[in-house]
């Protein structure tokens, strides 16, 4: 039994790319506070401003009916010229945070440079002589652009377009990787603000599951994301070295 003042309903959804997209604040709370990431102040305008400590990095945040709600955009550096990723409005948070996390993680790992390869080993379908995957429910196809070099993930639901996301040619190609990683991650996704956000409830699509989670767990997972990021060390000053996504394993890992 749901009791208002220990538990709330929270709704696990998969596959993740048709979650809805969360909590902005997933991201933008996590790069102010963890990673040193300043803001704007213009309360007139419906967006969000962040720029690196080093001011080489910039997030943008703007709702856009017709085009992309998040911007990433990086300066030329002495080795990597300037570049961009962009996403839809209804990219699922997480996987944003993918790329952020990796983009201010200080220490190198060892994730994989092939973007492909998460999906490959998640067991998506390759197609265009492996220029191209499809997930298995036909839903989202990730392709590098074979004229320009740049990387398209598009969602769709029948004939109607969910999101993409965009990554230019000269985007870091870890970055990409740790996007398609968090892509292809089988873990639910989970939200709390019911099923009003998510772009189809078709159950031969999306599997949703109701329980009830305690409170504290809810209200403190922000605040645990921050202080894990906050505990990696300083956030690299030149260019991003590469970085898995943050794991899912709890509702502790919002």
């Amino acid at each position: 039994m749901n009791t208002a003042a220990e538990t709330v309903e929270v709704t696990y959804v998969a596959p993740r790319h048709l979650a809805g997209s969360g909590d902005p604040a997933w991201i933008t709370v996590p790069l102010h506070r963890a990673c040193g990431w300043s803001h704007g102040n213009d309360p007139l305008m419906p967006r969000v401003l962040l720029s690196s400590p080093d001011q080489t990095a910039f997030l943008r945040l703007e709702p856009d009916p017709g085009g992309q709600w998040w911007k990433l955009l990086h300066a030329a550096g002495r080795d990597q010229p300037a570049w961009y990723a962009s996403f839809g409005g209804h990219t699922p948070v997480e996987l944003i945070a993918a790329v952020t996390d990796a983009l201010t993680d200080p220490a190198p790992t060892s994730i994989g440079s092939n973007p492909y390869d998460p999906l490959a080993e998640a067991g998506w379908i390759p197609v265009d002589g492996r220029q191209a995957y499809i997930s298995l429910d036909d839903t989202v196809r990730v392709e590098r652009i074979n004229a320009s070099g740049s990387w398209l993930v598009a969602v769709t639901v029948g004939d109607r377009p969910v999101w993409e996301a965009r990554f230019d040619e000269h985007a870091p190609v870890h970055l990409v990787t740790a996007f398609t990683t968090a892509l292809a991650d089988v873990k639910p996704l989970w939200r709390t603000d019911g099923v009003e956000r998510l772009p189809t409830l078709n159950p031969a699509l999306v599997n949703r599951r109701l329980l009830d989670v305690p409170v504290a767990y809810v209200a403190t997972a922000l605040e645990e994301r921050v202080d894990a990021l906050a505990a990696r060390g300083p956030a690299p000053s030149a260019n991003p070295h590469p970085s898995p996504p943050a794991p899912r394993r709890s509702p502790r890992r919002r």
